[in-house]
């Protein structure tokens, strides 16, 4: 049955914890705004969003032999070639900040925040093309095969020295940029776009703006948003801040700030139909497979489940214990578990939940959460704090940043006091270990997941973003080892071989920075 007949249908839950609902009649839009816990721990106040940017984890910038790494402080790339560790610098745009990589490895995609534009890098050769985009972005996602960089600009990613603007300034725009042709196609989707999701296909770009879904179909010559306007009978709407896709491409479901429904767009036709979703939802995820789409409603303590692809089934509503508001959703990546929190108040505690057996552990932590972060493997737990301090903050930890090490089969854990804020981060592929830089700290973490132990090695310069070696051999029982670029006027980056406990440095590639 497809959702355009399922409007007079009536659902009943299969768990406790909602016995029996309808679908809520479309023009019916009013919900509740949610509460979360003050500090005496009464329920009180309108809820605000949570936050789950996770901007502290570089995007993935290497192909099978290769790696990028921006250097904004230069305006230049490094290319580090993996087997060799051999390194190669090009010039790009002005303050290079983001750089991906295409999948079938043939382009890296570098946006220049200094000069609005994006540089389509040859990964072989190093040729290049530059494209000039719209102004004041500061964010951008490749479609699943690489065809299409889209830059818009993402209010969590601004910096405190990002460009003022001058002259005129929109919040409507965003870019699409062809990878293959260099084509740039500026398009207004609505005010303020938050996310951009893709078909799996690579087929369809949907962006979510505060009152509109934007559809662009990415198969055709030129490339136009088509707008749905998600409430259109009211005047001043919810707020739209997340959006997800079924796997199959069918649907798009839409999560609106302080509602009691989601709304899901038939992808085909335009049409909009809403669900309940609880009191308050403030996450929407997808399953690992795609199949499932899961909202957390902070406001009733629930999870909802539905089927993504067929929004007309009965969701399976799973209650969260009461003594702590979650509000966001981390998947692990193998889909075996779901890592429950909050960042809308300062709360001390987090919930793992066990999807075979929907089994919910909850533990305390040393300080509130500022974010989460799961390894490749789905075994460890990194928890970043805020440095504000909660109710229960452990006096040790209060007035310092915080990091804590979780394993997640038995729920042991490992508080870190921080001297700084943690800048960035990066797990090892084969799950063993982590690595994160601090802010003005000459230091390489790292973190040994099976044992949560640390280990801090000194470096010749300040860090500038780490990361992960891809790994060309993963049957060789070998960790792929971690880079460091640093602040040098002549360019300096480090590598850190886990099973060696090696530190190598190499300085002064940027010598031949205007290689062509």
């Amino acid at each position: 049955m497809h959702l355009r007949s399922w409007l007079p249908i009536l659902l009943t839950a299969s768990t406790a914890g909602c016995s029996s609902y309808s679908l809520s009649d479309p023009g019916d839009r009013s919900g509740g705004t949610g509460t979360f816990p003050a500090e005496d721990g009464d329920f009180t106040g309108t809820a605000p969003p949570e936050s789950e940017e996770d901007v502290r984890l570089l995007a993935p910038a290497q192909t099978d032999v290769y790696v990028f790494v921006a250097n904004p402080e230069r305006d230049t790339i490094t290319r580090v070639h993996v087997p060799t560790l051999s390194v190669d610098t090009t010039s790009v745009g002005s303050e290079p900040r983001l750089v991906q990589t295409t999948p079938d490895y043939r382009t890296a995609v570098v946006f220049n925040r200094g000069d609005d534009s994006v540089t389509l890098v040859d990964a072989e050769t190093l040729d290049k093309t530059t494209v000039d985009v719209r102004s004041h972005l500061n964010e951008l996602v490749l479609s699943p095969d690489g065809s299409h960089a889209v830059l818009w600009h993402n209010a969590a990613r601004e910096e405190d020295d990002d460009p003022v603007p001058g002259g005129l300034q929109s919040f409507n725009e965003v870019s699409f940029v062809r990878v293959e042709t260099g084509e740039h196609f500026p398009m207004a989707v609505g005010f303020n776009p938050r996310m951009v999701r893709f078909t799996p296909d690579s087929s369809l770009a949907v962006v979510v703006a505060d009152a509109y879904l934007a559809t662009i179909d990415l198969t055709a010559e030129t490339l136009q948003a088509k707008l749905i306007e998600l409430v259109p009978e009211l005047v001043d709407p919810p707020v739209a801040e997340e959006v997800i896709v079924a796997a199959d491409g069918s649907f798009a479901w839409v999560r609106q700030f302080g509602a009691t429904e989601l709304l899901v767009v038939d992808l085909l036709t335009g049409g909009i139909n809403t669900l309940p979703a609880g009191d308050n939802p403030t996450d929407l995820d997808l399953s690992a497979d795609g199949t499932e789409a899961i909202a957390v409603a902070r406001g009733s303590r629930e999870l909802w489940i539905y089927e993504a692809d067929a929004p007309q089934l009965p969701p399976r509503v799973l209650s969260l214990p009461q003594g702590a508001p979650y509000g966001s959703l981390l998947m692990d990546p193998s889909g075996d578990q779901g890592i429950l929190y909050t960042t809308a108040s300062l709360v001390e505690q987090f919930a793992v939940w066990d999807r075979a057996t929907d089994e919910i552990r909850e533990r305390s932590l040393v300080k509130p959460v500022d974010g989460v972060a799961i390894n490749p493997t789905g075994e460890s737990l990194l928890v970043f704090h805020t440095l504000e301090d909660g109710l229960n903050t452990e006096p040790v930890f209060s007035g310092s940043w915080a990091l804590t090490l979780v394993a997640l089969d038995d729920l042991r854990s490992n508080p870190l006091l921080l001297p700084a804020e943690p800048t960035g981060y990066a797990h090892g592929t084969d799950g063993a270990w982590g690595f994160f830089v601090m802010e003005e700290r000459p230091y390489l973490e790292v973190l040994d997941y099976h044992t949560q132990l640390h280990t801090e090695l000194t470096l010749r310069s300040l860090p500038s973003f780490v990361g992960v070696l891809p790994d060309l051999d993963p049957g060789d029982g070998d960790s792929p080892p971690a880079w460091i670029s640093q602040q040098h006027e002549l360019g300096r980056i480090s590598f850190y071989d886990p099973d060696e406990q090696s530190l190598e440095t190499l300085t002064g590639f940027e010598l031949n920075s205007e290689i062509e």
